[in-house]
């Protein structure tokens, strides 16, 4: 049988096939894609949670609507729900400023103006996303059909030879599985990366949404008293 050198993973991968080293650069590539993305997201996700926690605290305080958004609006690097505040108190003072518009009309641009920040920023907090679900469906079956091509190459290679031993088979075999092994290491962080992804975009979708409602209601009462006097 072979020694243990010949069967360490650098050995059978320089070893294998043509066909199979590119599937395995391949998911190589993919791989270190799919965690450039997941490191870019994590760091992405955790700004807006703190943008968010800390916007909602200010504003839930009682502080003044209009300071807020000077503040936020010389903000450059605002995101989240200070965009949609922003968008949201800067389209309710353009309508008030016009006069003569319903109220009706005031609160239907204003909840307009907030429902597409919102949805900026929740495209923004899902880019990237369908890469990793495309990973991660995808690499285990690039690795497969890696394995498969390697294994039908170590058969025929051995029919050739016109002997099989258990030191002729098991090169061939092994490094005909460490491309389904690549392409395990490829899809199961992308696929646990998007899951949780996922999951925290539908959260921060929740706040968004509730924030718009309550402060809709904000505006309007406003609004209303506003019309009354």
């Amino acid at each position: 049988m072979e020694s243990g050198n010949s069967l360490s993973m650098i050995s059978l991968i320089m070893h294998a096939s043509l066909p199979v080293q590119l599937i395995m650069a391949l998911l190589v590539a993919l791989s270190v894609i799919s965690w450039s993305f997941i490191v870019s997201k994590l760091i992405t996700l955790r700004a807006v949670g703190r943008s968010t926690d800390d916007f909602e605290r200010t504003f839930w305080s009682g502080a003044d609507l209009n300071s807020m958004y000077q503040r936020v609006s010389a903000n450059q690097n605002s995101m989240g729900m200070e965009k949609i505040f922003q968008a949201g108190f800067g389209e309710f003072i353009k309508l008030r400023r016009q006069g003569g518009v319903e109220l009706s009309d005031l609160m239907d641009g204003t909840r307009r103006a907030m429902k597409a920040a919102a949805q900026r920023e929740l495209d923004e907090l899902d880019r990237h996303t369908a890469f990793l679900a495309t990973v991660g469906s995808v690499s285990p079956y690039i690795g497969l059909f890696g394995t498969v091509w390697g294994i039908m190459h170590a058969f025929i290679g051995l029919g050739n030879a016109g002997s099989a031993t258990l030191s002729t088979v098991a090169p061939g075999i092994a490094e005909a599985l460490i491309a389904t092994a690549i392409g395990l290491f490829a899809a199961i962080p992308a696929v646990v990366a998007y899951n949780r992804f996922a999951h925290d975009t539908d959260r921060f979708a929740t706040r968004f949404d509730t924030f718009g409602e309550e402060f809709s209601n904000i505006l309007q009462r406003q609004a209303a008293r506003g019309h009354s006097n």
